[in-house]
């Protein structure tokens, strides 16, 4: 059956890490996208169970479902990120919706993720929305996906919020894919 070299270990220790803890903590404010082209910026006040409360400058406190944010960064960095995320107006036309029920999402594998984050491969992630990250995964944990874009900006992606995963040669890295074609076999951390 084989196995991947790192990968429980990483696993163990990174697996249940959340972003929105470490929002928490920092008292910072934070930038989020948020369906339905809603962007914001606030400071995290508590991380529930699926949502979080947040509170906007001047307009007061606001629970959000998690389900509806797709990504987030500290303001700190704004402006760089925001010149730094495209748009693919194919998939921003089809006006998809967040998805709900966790089976229908588009899923990508633990085993697919760490070899390309530990081999630094530059991927493009697509969200549901339509816009596109480009970069190299930087971490990740159960619901969330670090992406250090150009200049090592890390931006966090809510897995939820994903509808693709791709390389540089526009191969594919979801999960329905990835279950025929197996592509951690392929890295030299595969242990057979």
């Amino acid at each position: 059956m084989g196995y991947l070299k790192g990968l429980q270990q990483y696993l163990n220790e990174s697996y249940e890490f959340s972003i929105f803890d470490q929002a928490v903590s920092s008292q910072d404010t934070w930038e989020m996208y948020l369906h339905k082209f809603r962007v914001i910026k606030a400071k995290l006040i508590e991380n529930l169970k699926y949502d979080i409360k947040i509170e906007i400058k001047d307009l007061g406190n606001e629970v959000i479902p998690k389900v509806n944010i797709k990504m987030l960064y500290p303001l700190t960095q704004a402006e760089t990120v925001s010149g730094l995320i495209k748009t693919d107006d194919k998939v921003k036309d089809l006006n998809l919706e967040p998805i709900l029920a966790p089976a229908k999402r588009y899923h990508i594998k633990n085993k697919s993720l760490f070899p390309l984050m530990i081999e630094k491969t530059v991927v493009f992630f697509t969200l549901l929305e339509g816009e596109m990250v480009r970069g190299v995964i930087a971490g990740f944990s159960r619901y969330e996906i670090t992406v250090n874009l150009k200049g090592g900006i890390p931006v966090t992606l809510l897995r939820h919020s994903i509808f693709d995963l791709r390389d540089k040669k526009g191969r594919s890295y979801l999960k329905s894919f990835q279950e025929v074609h197996k592509d951690w076999e392929k890295s030299g951390l595969f242990v057979p």
